[in-house]
């Protein structure tokens, strides 16, 4: 079936409201859910939400817990989440961060004790919309082995930045493995196989079963270079922020623990360097440059086309989600017929 960003938006509104989170927080992770959707990560999006619900029933999600500054200087500040829901914790963080970058040039607040935080662009999206760059990178609970090894121990560690243009969306959200965590759990819902040269499984063996790679490790992309990245995201997300790394992070993917994994979110204000329309208008001077052989795309163009797509068309739900999303209406005496059917 197909759903419109309305329908998802309302949703996403009930359920949360019916789970006692304020109506503020609530719509932060609506607009947050439905914009990976929107942009075609679905793997953190709606698909993601019976996780979020579980967090909720057994506590490791905080519906009404405040976030805390454990420390703050003009530029840095260290928050605690105190476990609130992840997105709400770093839409909080973002603005900070650019607020501190509108002031010194730079803004960089970690965050420990949050939780999963949905899709990482949404909030570099928030810088670009204040004509500032913006950086998110975070830890999560192991699923890739280092090179050589077979035993997960760093997380997929995703990078978010964007850049801000006079015409363009220039923003890039990946996974420093070879495919996030989530898409494996979608494609064990929908009962779908992974791509080859994806991950392995316990015993080190290539797999494309994601049950068996969800039990295994998920390769990093490119090689050692992916490795690379996601070993210093470890230690920027987690010694630096005062959370967990390595096999101690935990809650990222498994919503019946605390989720113990760390976040860094910067913003950075270009016109503490150069002029801003000049460093605007460079950008888009390089995209011209690269746009001119035929077929070429810049880093956003498919989440632009994708949520022209979706805003159109709609989103396909498969049956399985369905069922889970009338699973959690039904508890919650929830009448959402008129979007999720009988």
């Amino acid at each position: 079936m197909k759903i419109t960003a309305e329908q998802e938006l309302s949703l996403i509104m009930e359920m949360l409201t019916h789970m006692d989170v304020p109506n503020e927080d609530a719509s932060i992770v609506a607009e947050v859910t439905l914009d990976a959707d929107l942009k075609g990560f679905s793997s953190h999006g709606l698909g993601r939400f019976p996780q979020y619900v579980k967090g909720l029933k057994v506590g490791t999600i905080k519906p009404k817990s405040e976030i805390t500054v454990e420390k703050e200087s003009g530029a840095t500040a260290l928050l605690n989440g105190n476990h609130s829901f992840g997105h709400v914790v770093t839409y909080r963080a973002m603005e900070m961060a650019m607020k501190k970058a509108k002031d010194t040039g730079i803004g960089l607040v970690g965050v420990h004790n949050s939780n999963h935080f949905g899709v990482a662009g949404y909030y570099t999206d928030m810088a670009i919309m204040e004509d500032l760059i913006g950086i998110v990178i975070a830890n999560t609970e192991p699923a890739v082995a280092p090179i050589g090894g077979k035993e997960p121990i760093l997380g997929t560690n995703p990078l978010a930045i964007g850049m801000p243009s006079q015409s363009h969306y220039v923003s890039v959200d990946m996974a420093t493995s070879a495919s996030a965590r989530g898409k494996l759990l979608e494609a064990k819902r929908r009962g779908e196989m992974i791509p080859e040269n994806v991950a392995l499984d316990a015993h080190g063996r290539p797999t494309i079963d994601p049950l068996e790679a969800l039990k295994g490790s998920i390769l990093p992309f490119g090689a050692h270079k992916g490795y690379a990245l996601a070993f210093m995201i470890e230690i920027m997300a987690g010694p630096l922020v005062n959370a967990s790394y390595g096999k101690s992070v935990t809650g990222t993917a498994n919503p019946e623990v605390m989720c113990t994994k760390g976040d860094l979110i910067a913003a950075i204000d270009p016109s503490k360097f150069v002029d801003m329309e000049d460093f605007k208008n460079q950008v888009d001077d390089f995209i011209n440059e690269i746009k001119a052989t035929p077929n070429v795309f810049i880093p956003g163009d498919m989440e632009v086309r994708n949520v022209k797509q979706h805003q159109e068309e709609g989103m396909s739900l498969d049956d399985n989600l369905v069922e889970e999303l009338k699973e959690i209406t039904s508890k919650l005496d929830l009448d959402t017929t008129s979007i999720l059917g009988e």
